[in-house]
């Protein structure tokens, strides 16, 4: 028997367009007063909730974005001090990631074609009495002043239609009629394990102009996910439209990268003072075009009336960082920026064009930036719950995203069919380790444990004879800057070297977290599974000081992820450096070899080389983007050319923050930081100074505290102070010093700078 008392109900046919949904009822007399209300709520769309015309809550785009064909997510909220002896609930339903477009091929309505509202109200009167009021026959159903919603296309809303009567007792209208179960099965209803969606901050306009076609151009000065808040005046009947793009071209907005999606809000004056913000959309943008704004330029240019709402899932920043360079600096707020954009409730690739989806390879390489950036755990439990759903309904193969949309798309592409792949894959164990290793969270290994062992698995039944994964398809080293625009895929390192290289990481993490969980069998397994690949990896692909394909990626990962013994990782090491060398310290890796190429040279005695190739800023490389007015990490190097002109391939966004994973390696290498136990129970502190820079600091909110760490260069010495919560024992590593345990407390230390700086 369900434990619920609501039933899924949709609206008659004819309201096809964000329909209302509302319930009046009088409280139960004779039990006393009111000490508690609960409302849990859910949509097959999503769901806006009032109670006596008050908002319920600050969420928006409620239930988010789950895999709808085994879970659906409700969301409880205490509305206590809203209920009134005569109540009204009041819902309004989008279409959202359920009905909406989704993907490059136009299509909608994967998951369904009929909208659904789900409430139940529960009611706790002072004498112990529950009253509970569910969504039901009861219910009625009418219009609403959105005449069109899309995630990809924008919003419709029609001021002249606007009323809030219906969340008013009494209220009673002719379009007004009665609604009807859907079936439903209530099993798949869940409670939120992550946080909600909800606004963060608002950004006004940095410059209003005229275009040279005559358009009214605004500049927020931030590539941000949200909408804009428009306040407007006109005649009745005016059409205002906004259309939204990340960058310029030629002085005008540059669609292009948006593919198919619109992008655009459309609104209808009411005659009167208009406020509209289209919380069943969202944008990436940071430039606006405005048509039909009353006044033009100048009008709202002198008077106001567009803020950008900043929209993300609500995740509080633990982790901060700051140099003596402000283009380094810059480059670490895109991160910040990239991520709490594409951190919407999904951790999607990015927010702008017709896709949106959470790519398995992006997070896979970006989750240890993503911890110490913001306390992420539950965000990512939430996402994983949903990636061993979809490896469950695969035969446990791990799909390219999650939720697994592509499953649905004609999409006709060789690149997309249904397979394991390296990295984006791998994200099934990758992930989980990165959120243990930063909270010390044992519920995300045991969660998780079931789909590590399916994965790691799978991968051992496609290795070949000779112990490589040198079969199927890869994506290898994804977006290598020397690949042809229009083939991503073509980089220099052999896709079958990155795909051995990572499935040896891979078995090793999930011998380490098998170990974790007490399960010596399973951790012997696959630690012998490990020993197996490395093995394979050394003798088809290390040739004395080479690697198969002689390409930084190759080594990067053979370096970074422990492939070598001690002869061949110095002759690696070597080798790394003298490639970036040869390439004038420009960026030549791509997803698989950006995020360990530092890491690699920096392990290998080559700190110096590791500084010069981080600093660049010649195109390609990390700072290009920033010299070029980024306020995101590009998903390409050169997203938008020298020139000022937008990249020609056709899958170009200006937010996408798989690249900005080297802010990981700024935390734990310049700011000197990096956890010894899971959680920062026991944390190393070492900066390693270069690259002509004087000072840094970081600092990270850890489960037992905040640790801090401060370096600075001054009348020849490295300063370093080192803040230690309790709880936390703190290794001081300096160079010409023997390592010293700090207890809780402040704590300065000076070594010469020419002994600590490199390069």
């Amino acid at each position: 028997m369900s434990p619920w008392h609501a039933h899924m109900i949709s609206a008659a046919d004819h309201l096809t367009d964000a329909p209302l949904f509302r319930r009046e009822f009088v409280l139960d007399p004779g039990h006393g007063d009111v000490v508690s209300a609960m409302l849990r709520a859910t949509a097959l769309g999503v769901v806006e909730a009032w109670v006596n015309g008050l908002p319920a809550s600050e969420d928006v785009l409620t239930p988010g974005w789950t895999s709808y064909e085994w879970r659906l997510r409700y969301a409880e909220w205490d509305v206590t001090a809203l209920i009134e002896p005569t109540t009204v609930i009041g819902l309004a339903v989008g279409n959202g990631w359920y009905r909406g477009k989704l993907g490059w091929t136009g299509g909608s309505r994967y998951y369904g074609h009929e909208l659904g509202a789900f409430a139940e109200l529960r009611i706790r009167f002072a004498d112990g009495h529950v009253q509970t009021v569910g969504t039901d026959e009861s219910w009625s159903a009418g219009p609403s002043a959105t005449t069109a919603d899309d995630l990809y296309d924008g919003q419709e809303i029609d001021a002249r239609r606007r009323s809030d009567a219906w969340l008013r007792p009494g209220f009673s209208g002719p379009a007004w009629g009665a609604v009807h179960r859907t079936d439903f099965d209530h099993s798949v209803l869940e409670p939120y394990i992550g946080p909600p969606v909800r606004r963060q901050q608002s950004v006004a306009p940095v410059e209003v102009w005229e275009s040279a076609r005559g358009s009214v151009m605004v500049d927020f000065g931030q590539n941000l996910v949200g909408w804009v808040r428009v306040d407007v005046h006109g005649e009745a009947g005016d059409v205002v439209t906004l259309r939204h793009a990340e960058v310029l071209e030629d002085g005008e907005l540059g669609t292009r990268p948006l593919r198919t999606a619109r992008a655009t809000d459309r609104y209808v004056l009411s005659g009167g003072p208009d406020v509209f913000e289209p919380t069943f959309t969202f944008h990436g943008f940071r430039f606006v075009e405005v048509d039909g704004w009353p006044g033009g330029a100048a009008s709202l240019r002198d008077r106001g009336g567009l803020e950008a709402i900043v929209v993300s899932s609500e995740l509080r920043r633990i982790g901060r960082f700051g140099c003596s360079d402000p283009v380094l600096e810059r480059l670490h707020e895109n991160a910040v920026w990239g991520m709490r954009g594409n951190f919407l409730d999904v951790p999607t690739d990015c927010p702008q064009r017709d896709e949106r989806m959470g790519w398995t390879g992006d997070i896979a390489v970006f989750a240890p930036s993503a911890v110490y950036l913001a306390d992420a755990g539950d965000f990512l439990r939430d996402w994983l719950r949903d990636l061993a759903l979809e490896q469950a309904g695969h035969d446990g193969r791990v799909p390219f995203v999650v939720p697994d949309v592509i499953k649905y798309l004609n999409h006709g592409s060789s690149l997309l069919k249904d397979e394991t792949t390296a990295i984006w894959s791998d994200a099934a164990v990758w992930v989980p380790w990165a959120v243990w290793t930063a909270y010390a969270d044992l519920a995300v290994l045991e969660e998780q444990w079931p789909s590590i062992a399916s994965h790691i698995r799978t991968v051992r039944d496609l290795l070949s004879p000779n112990g490589l994964w040198d079969t199927g398809f890869q994506f290898g080293d994804w977006l290598d800057p020397d690949a042809p625009p229009t083939a991503p895929w073509q980089a220099k390192a052999d896709p079958a070297v990155v795909a051995t290289a990572c499935a040896f990481r891979t078995a090793t993490l999930a011998a380490r977290i098998a170990e974790v969980l007490g399960r010596d069998v399973e951790a012997a397994e696959f630690a012998a599974m490990a020993g197996s690949l490395r093995a394979a990896f050394s003798e088809h692909y290390v040739d004395g000081d080479r690697i198969r394909s002689d390409c930084p990626t190759v080594y990067a990962l053979a370096i970074a992820f422990d492939l070598l013994d001690d002869e061949q990782r110095d002759a690696a090491g070597r080798r790394l450096a003298e490639l970036v060398r040869e390439g004038g310290y420009r960026i030549s890796t791509g997803f698989a070899g950006t995020p360990y190429v530092l890491d690699a040279l920096t392990r290998t005695g080559h700190l110096a080389d590791a500084y010069r190739l981080l600093m660049q800023r010649e195109c390609p490389s990390w700072l290009y983007p920033v010299t070029m007015g980024a306020t995101t990490i590009w998903e390409r190097w050169d997203s938008m050319l020298p020139d000022g002109r937008i990249n020609p391939g056709e899958m170009t966004s200006f937010n996408h923050y798989a690249l900005g994973a080297v802010v990981d390696w700024m935390h734990r290498t310049i700011g000197g930081l990096a956890p010894l136990e899971p959680g920062y129970r026991r944390a190393l502190v070492a900066p390693q100074p270069g690259g002509g820079l004087s000072w840094a600091q970081t600092s990270l909110d850890t489960p037992s505290g905040t640790i801090a760490v401060g370096w600075r260069i001054e009348a020849g010495q490295l300063a370093v102070d080192v803040d230690v919560p309790d709880s936390v024992e703190a290794v001081l590593r300096l160079p010409g010093r023997d390592d010293e345990v700090l207890a809780s407390g402040r704590h300065r230390r000076s070594v010469p700078a020419s002994a600590a700086t490199a390069g």
